[in-house]
């Protein structure tokens, strides 16, 4: 598996994108020794980008390395996921609060906001796209697709400060989104359209509130595995958003 041409940039940083990209896939999972020997057979270059490329992932939490024992695909602890997806919780429910806020201030500009209608439309088009793989059964490439959703969200939100922080947690979410794929992302997937309609109308906290729920959902099925049942129990029963009571249907 060469490094195709459309990687671009630096070696270290083509083979760190391309490792990452395979680990969130599944296409390396969990515990798969990592050699610089194997790395750079698979993907058809020298060893010098393969330890930066390690050392990158690591600082990731991608790759757990052992001295004198080697490094291998790593996973995320539950203590660890479940913080992460707090974090996630916190920041999308902002991100989509302030997308409805300026929403609502959109109506009553005389002019249109072209910025902002250009990423409704590919929000648009990325909700099409999603249904289409759903239709088929087709779930891996939602992935990408939900991905994508929540960073657009985010800048339709307007926050610059809100938007990097999601961008910096999205490697590691898009991860354990995938683990969760099969399992919930098809239940999951209309989910977006409710939230883009709240946005839409400007409707502040049905915004907040549908994000929180499916984002504490995408946790509840991380949870499931790995969590005792008391853990899962109150998940299910403490709103993300403070007196949003059970999730909205």
């Amino acid at each position: 598996m060469r490094l195709s041409q459309a990687e671009g940039g630096r070696p270290a940083g083509a083979l760190t994108a391309a490792v990452r990209r395979d680990i969130i896939a599944g296409e390396l999972t969990p515990g798969t020794r990592v050699t610089e020997a194997f790395l750079a057979q698979r993907y058809g270059v020298s060893r010098v980008p393969v330890r930066e490329a390690l050392r990158a992932l690591e600082a990731e939490g991608f790759i757990e390395s052992t001295p004198h024992i080697g490094s291998k695909v790593g996973h995320v602890p539950f203590d660890e996921a479940d913080d992460l997806f707090a974090v996630r919780e916190a920041l999308e429910i902002a991100t989509a609060r302030r997308a409805a806020e300026r929403a609502r201030g959109l109506f009553d500009q005389p002019e249109p906001n072209q910025a902002w209608f250009e990423i409704r439309r590919e929000l648009a088009q990325i909700l099409d796209e999603g249904d289409e793989w759903v239709a088929r059964d087709d779930l891996e490439p939602l992935v990408a697709l939900n991905d994508r959703f929540h960073i657009l969200v985010a800048e339709l939100s307007g926050s610059k400060t809100l938007a990097t922080l999601l961008r910096q947690l999205s490697h590691k979410i898009e991860w354990l989104y995938a683990l969760d794929t099969f399992s919930r992302g098809k239940r999951l997937w209309p989910d977006h359209r409710r939230i883009l309609a709240a946005i839409d109308a400007g409707d502040c906290d049905r915004a907040a509130e549908l994000m929180g729920w499916h984002v504490r959902e995408s946790r509840i099925g991380y949870a499931l595995r790995s969590a005792p049942p008391d853990k899962v129990k109150e998940l299910r029963t403490l709103p993300p958003v403070p007196g949003a009571g059970r999730p909205p249907g």
